[in-house]
């Protein structure tokens, strides 16, 4: 059902895929060498910072930011954690009925059902595992996405995943049958996309923090002196704030 007449949103609605930070049930797989307490603040600084760079990439496009989150009863431990005007939407997977779509997989078909339930005419659902994610991007995917005819917009991750898939409309055949958390994701979702008939508009590659290896990368480019080539990085305050407070740099050295 399409959302009220009075309360039709406008524009590119890019969700942020997130879980409740708590510790031990977020980045896990940095544990170790992180403490669980370390990797949720670590969580909810990267979900500060790709917040704000949604709202930096909307001074560019037309883009409304959201988080799309679970568990459920969870959301007071979003408070005074997101950028400004970010809105919360529950995205559990509970309301998808589709046996072939499973996994992580139901989460982003709820999320993407519920943003054009609301109205918005195109829909981005975005990691919460890149706060570099160069700004550019966004704006690109929220601009192929306002072009006339449907397609979709694909974000691949250097792991063979993806960081952002962006739609004009809900196809749930391209979160049908895939085998989330491999390095298939990406490619799957792209026979997903030529199955539908539609066109695709691909983004640069962009990496995931989601080990310790990936962590130490994101360490170096955070670094003052670092100099990184090709696509302007996202600063990521927040995320560089954290690594230092909480001497994250050294504890990878040590390990």
């Amino acid at each position: 059902m399409m959302a009220d007449a009075a309360t039709q949103e406008v524009g590119c609605a890019i969700a942020v895929m997130a879980k409740a930070p708590r510790p031990g049930q977020v980045k896990t797989r940095l544990v170790p060498p992180l403490t669980p307490d370390m990797a949720s603040a670590l969580n909810a600084s990267f979900l500060r910072d790709i917040t704000e760079n949604i709202r930096l990439a909307a001074l560019d496009a037309a883009i409304e930011a959201y988080i799309a989150y679970a568990p459920a009863g969870f959301e007071p431990l979003f408070d005074d954690m997101l950028a400004h005007g970010t809105r919360l939407m529950l995205a559990d997977g509970a309301r998808v009925s589709d046996p072939r779509v499973r996994g992580f997989g139901r989460c982003l078909l709820e999320a993407a059902q519920s943003l054009f339930d609301r109205g918005h005419g195109a829909v981005c659902l975005l990691n919460s595992d890149s706060p570099t994610l160069p700004t550019s991007l966004l704006a690109q995917a929220a601009r192929a996405l306002a072009a006339e005819g449907d397609r979709v917009v694909l974000g691949p991750a250097e792991d063979g995943g993806y960081y952002l898939i962006g739609m004009k409309a809900l196809h749930i055949h391209l979160f049908e049958d895939i085998d989330w958390s491999t390095s298939r994701v990406a490619e799957q979702t792209r026979q997903r996309i030529r199955a539908l008939g539609l066109s695709v508009a691909e983004l640069d590659p962009w990496y995931d923090v989601d080990d310790a290896a990936a962590l130490a990368r994101l360490c170096r480019d955070l670094a003052p002196e670092a100099r990184v080539g090709g696509l302007a990085p996202y600063p990521a305050p927040a995320t560089a704030r954290c690594i230092e407070q909480l001497f994250i740099h050294d504890r990878l050295s040590a390990a």
